[in-house]
C-alpha cells in the first residue's frame, strides 16, 4: 500500500475502501446522500469553508488540544512513556465536535433547517446540540433508553442546549436501536434536515466526512509529539466503537514507521452478547447502510451487543477500520471492563485526569502494553472526559465488591 497516495484513493468514488463502504439506501434516500456527497465534495477544498473552520475550531472549541505525557502513571508502569492527546479537553468534553461543527457548517451551506443524529454515551448528541445552538439549527437526537439512564448528565445538557431527546424503547434500548430510530426520523423529513451520523460509519460520504473532520486530532497529535520529543511515538493507541476518534489519530500516522493499536470492548468476556468486539470477532457484512465487518447470527440478525461504555456497544463498525484490519496495517485488540475501570481509577489517581469511560479501554490497553514494551513511548487519544460516567463507575464499583465480598464469604 502506497500511504502516500492513500487518502486520494480512498474511499473512491463510490464511497467504498477496498471491498467495505459503500451506500446502500432506499431508493427515496439516494437524492438525499448525493446531494450532502456532491455538497462536502464542493466545499471541503473551499478556501472560505477551511478558514470559517479553522476559526470556529480555535475560538470556539478550543483547539489544538495538548499533548500530555502522564509522567507518574508511567513510573507506576515501569520506563515506558505514556502521553495522551487531551481530546477530553475539547469543547464538550469530548472528540465529537471536531466533525459536528463541520456538520452543521455543511447544513447552513445546504439550507437545512435541523440537525437529526443517534447518541450511545450522549458525547455526540451534546456536541451536534452545541452546533446547532451555534449556527441556529434545530436539533433532534434519538438514543437508547438504557443509554439516557445510564448518561443522565449527558441527556440534561442536550437539553439545556435546546435539543429533543428522543427515547428509543425497541430492542436492546442501546445505539443499534438509536441509529434505526434517527435513520427512520431523517426518512420522514430529509428535505429539511441533515443526518449527521455519530461516528465513521453509515452510508457515504459519511464515514468520509467524519474521518476528514477528524484528522485534525491526528495531525495535532503527530506535530505537538514531535515537538514534545523530536521523535514519533513506537505506538498508537484509541478506543474503537464506531471509529471516529480512532480514525481521526489513526490517519495521520498511516504512513509512519508506528504500531497502532484499535482498542475495542471486550465487555464481560468474549461470549455472545456479552461484547462489542466486531473486528475481533465478527465476519463480513452489511449494516446501516454500508458493507463492513458485523456480528450477527447466521440469520443475518444483530447480536446483541454489550459494553460498560454506552459509546462503544454497536454491532459493527467503520468501513475505513474493517479494510485498515484486512491491510494488516492497524491491530486490533481488546480491553475488558475490568480492565477499563482499572484504568479509569488509576489514570485518575495517578494524573488528575478522568477519562471516559470509552477512552479508559484505550489507556487500559496502553497500560498493558507499556508493561509488555518495556520502554519508548505510546500516544493515547484521551477521547473524552469521565463526568459523564463518574455516577455509574462509582455504584458499579461498589456493586462489584459487594458481589465479591458475597462470593468469598459466603453465608
Amino acid at each position: 500500500m502506497d500511504y502516500s497516495r492513500y487518502f486520494r484513493d480512498y474511499p473512491d468514488k463510490n464511497g467504498r475502501f477496498g471491498e467495505f463502504g459503500g451506500c446502500r439506501v432506499p431508493p427515496e434516500l439516494e437524492a438525499p446522500f448525493r446531494e450532502v456527497a456532491d455538497a462536502y465534495q464542493s466545499i471541503c477544498h473551499s478556501a472560505e469553508f477551511i478558514n470559517e473552520l479553522r476559526r470556529i475550531r480555535r475560538e470556539f472549541q478550543g483547539r489544538p488540544t495538548p499533548v500530555y505525557h502522564c509522567n507518574r502513571l508511567s513510573r507506576h508502569i515501569g520506563n515506558c512513556q505514556i502521553y495522551l492527546k487531551r481530546e477530553d479537553l475539547n469543547h464538550t468534553g469530548a472528540h465529537k465536535l471536531n466533525h459536528c461543527m463541520g456538520e452543521g457548517l455543511l447544513a447552513k451551506y445546504l439550507g437545512k433547517k435541523k440537525l437529526i443524529a443517534e447518541t450511545g454515551a450522549g458525547q455526540h448528541g451534546v456536541a451536534l446540540a452545541t452546533a446547532a445552538a451555534y449556527f441556529g439549527l434545530e436539533c433532534e437526537i434519538h438514543m437508547g433508553l438504557v443509554d439516557i439512564k445510564k448518561q443522565a448528565p449527558n441527556v440534561t445538557r442536550m437539553k439545556i442546549l435546546g435539543a429533543k431527546v428522543v427515547p428509543v424503547t425497541r430492542g436492546l434500548q442501546t445505539l443499534k436501536e438509536a441509529v434505526d430510530s434517527a435513520f427512520e426520523s431523517y426518512l420522514a423529513s430529509y428535505k429539511d434536515s441533515i443526518y449527521c451520523i455519530g461516528s465513521a460509519l453509515g452510508p457515504h460520504p459519511f464515514p468520509l466526512m467524519v474521518r476528514d473532520f477528524q484528522m485534525c486530532v491526528g495531525i495535532e497529535a503527530r506535530e505537538q509529539f514531535k515537538e514534545m520529543t523530536g521523535i514519533l511515538p513506537d505506538a498508537v493507541c484509541a478506543c474503537v466503537g464506531g471509529g471516529s476518534n480512532s480514525a481521526g489519530m489513526f490517519s495521520a500516522f498511516l504512513g509512519d514507521p508506528v504500531d497502532i493499536y484499535g482498542v475495542e470492548p471486550l465487555g464481560r468476556g468474549p461470549g455472545k452478547g456479552d461484547h462489542a468486539a466486531t473486528l475481533c470477532y465478527g465476519k463480513k457484512g452489511s449494516m446501516h447502510g454500508f458493507d463492513s465487518y458485523v456480528l450477527e447470527d447466521e440469520n443475518g440478525t444483530p447480536d446483541p451487543v454489550y459494553s460498560i461504555a454506552s459509546g462503544l456497544d454497536y454491532p459493527s463498525v467503520g468501513p475505513e477500520h474493517a479494510f485498515w484490519k484486512d491491510l494488516g496495517r492497524v491491530n486490533y485488540v481488546t480491553a475488558s471492563d475490568e480492565e477499563a475501570i482499572d484504568a479509569f481509577f488509576k489514570l485518575s489517581r495517578y494524573e488528575g485526569i478522568i477519562p471516559a469511560l470509552e477512552s479508559s479501554h484505550a489507556i487500559a490497553y496502553a497500560m498493558k502494553l507499556a508493561k509488555e514494551m518495556g520502554t519508548g513511548a505510546i500516544l493515547v487519544n484521551c477521547s473524552g472526559r469521565g463526568d459523564k460516567d463518574v455516577d455509574y463507575v462509582v455504584e458499579h464499583s461498589a456493586m462489584a465488591k459487594i458481589t465479591n465480598s458475597r462470593k468469598n464469604n459466603p453465608a
